[in-house]
């Protein structure tokens, strides 16, 4: 923080990145008091449980960016002037390495260019999980249509939950970011360089949005598919039970209509042959009949034809 102060106060182009401890200390100066920036409307900088923001603030502008850094969702704070840009964190961000490297590569003229390049990469932080989430739920509605597995609805939650979670987290930056810039090119003064990368930005972040609504869709999708498979394994049930209760619940009427002790079947009944044409014919005939009742419907090659 030190020799950050000192710099912050005899250079002309600078960029600072400070990453912070996970857990805020209870007490103690603002970021930005630390860092020699004496404003009073600085005292978000670093701050916990931040929202969203994209504020002009006089010849500042202060952003509060979402960042996609492993599973979780990181949030930078930046604070950009025409000398300096400042970066804050929480924890490890996975952004300042790939920045550097942009830097080097890309060499932005002035402190806002890169300001536009560190919101750039965070939006391509979530393009990039939001694609790689799209093709883990494309691999899992395959191997469901070859083997159907309750883990499988265990990931498509989880793949779910993320999805709306980048959702919920880039929308409402995305809007404060829309509604600053449209506000600042409708102004003659804004440069007509900034204009264009602000354009690329919202294009971008329309681009990135649409990816993790798709993202949205296929995991519904997916959904609808397991749900269908499930259906259909259970019509195949169903009709399964159908032809068991074709063939057998006759023959279970019939055993327990003779099987009844009243007066005409002890007392009438007494030979063999009426007893095995009762006990044997009736049901042999019912299972002509049963398995007639099934061909015609067809029962057997639906069946079939679902294996």
């Amino acid at each position: 923080m030190s020799e950050a102060r000192e710099r912050l106060a005899a250079a002309r182009f600078l960029l600072v990145d400070v990453e912070l401890p996970e857990e805020a200390p209870a007490d103690g100066d603002s970021v930005a008091r630390q860092l020699g920036l004496e404003a009073d409307d600085l005292d978000w900088l670093g701050r916990t449980d931040e929202p969203a923001r994209a504020d002009f603030l006089g010849d500042r502008a202060g952003f509060v960016v979402p960042v996609v850094h492993d599973d979780r969702i990181a949030y930078i704070h930046a604070l950009v002037t025409e000398q300096f840009l400042v970066t804050v964190h929480r924890g490890h961000a996975g952004l300042a390495s790939n920045i550097s490297a942009q830097l080097r590569h890309e060499r932005p003229p002035d402190v806002v260019a890169a300001l536009f390049l560190l919101l750039q990469e965070a939006l391509a932080t979530f393009r990039r999980a939001a694609v790689q989430d799209l093709l883990l739920v494309e691999e899992l509605e395959d191997d469901m249509f070859q083997e159907r597995r309750p883990e499988q609805v265990y990931r498509l939650s989880m793949l779910r939950r993320r999805s709306a979670l980048l959702h919920h987290s880039l929308l409402p930056y995305l809007q404060v970011v829309d509604e600053v810039f449209t506000r600042r090119m409708m102004n003659p003064s804004f440069p007509e360089e900034r204009q264009r990368l602000a354009q690329e930005f919202q294009h971008a972040a329309r681009l990135v949005l649409a990816n993790i609504e798709s993202l949205q869709d296929a995991s519904r999708r997916a959904f609808a598919s397991y749900s269908s498979l499930a259906a259909g394994e259970q019509n195949g049930v169903i009709n399964r039970l159908a032809i068991v209760s074709t063939i057998f619940l006759p023959l279970s009427f019939l055993t327990g209509f003779f099987g009844m002790n009243f007066t005409y079947l002890t007392d009438e009944l007494e030979s063999k042959v009426i007893f095995w044409l009762l006990a044997v014919g009736l049901e042999v005939a019912v299972l002509f009949v049963a398995f007639y009742v099934l061909h015609r419907t067809r029962i057997w090659r639906r069946l079939r034809d679902e294996d």
